[in-house]
């Protein structure tokens, strides 16, 4: 299957990332650089995240991890080979402007910093109608 970018072809976003049905934060793909990744996410009311209407802090710190898995996993995609699990290995800085709602729909641009023997650091911002909600440093670790 040959997928081109952008997609929000859900199964195929899935099928990038380990985390499966309810915890999956991410459903699109825009851009892809070694260096970069632009992710999305529609926020829905069945979301396991999602309170009174309100998308949970918790839940954009794991969208946020989970587009850095988008990441290895398009990259091993392109690679043709099955992507490797991973986990954050820990928060430097999470700062959340204002909390997003049921229906918005959230991009995330990642910045690969350093990678190197499976760690790797990143910078991501996360915005809702072109507006930095959420930032954050982190590293996550590939097992």
């Amino acid at each position: 299957m040959e997928i081109s970018l952008p997609t929000s072809d859900q199964n195929f976003v899935e099928s990038l990332i380990p985390q499966k049905f309810p915890f999956v934060m991410v459903n699109a793909i825009s851009e892809y650089s070694e260096e970069h990744l632009v992710s999305g996410f529609t926020i829905k009311e069945e979301n396991i995240c999602v309170h009174e209407g309100i998308f949970q802090a918790s839940g954009l710190i794991e969208h946020q991890a989970q587009s850095v898995a988008l990441h290895t996993g398009y990259k091993f995609y392109l690679l043709g080979k099955e992507a490797p699990t991973g986990y954050i290995g820990a928060i430097k800085t999470f700062e959340a402007q204002t909390l997003p709602k049921t229906g918005d729909e959230l991009v995330s641009e990642v910045k690969i910093i350093n990678e190197m023997m499976g760690v790797t650091l990143v910078q991501i911002s996360t915005k809702v109608n072109n507006e930095v909600i959420a930032k954050s440093e982190m590293k996550t670790v590939i097992k």
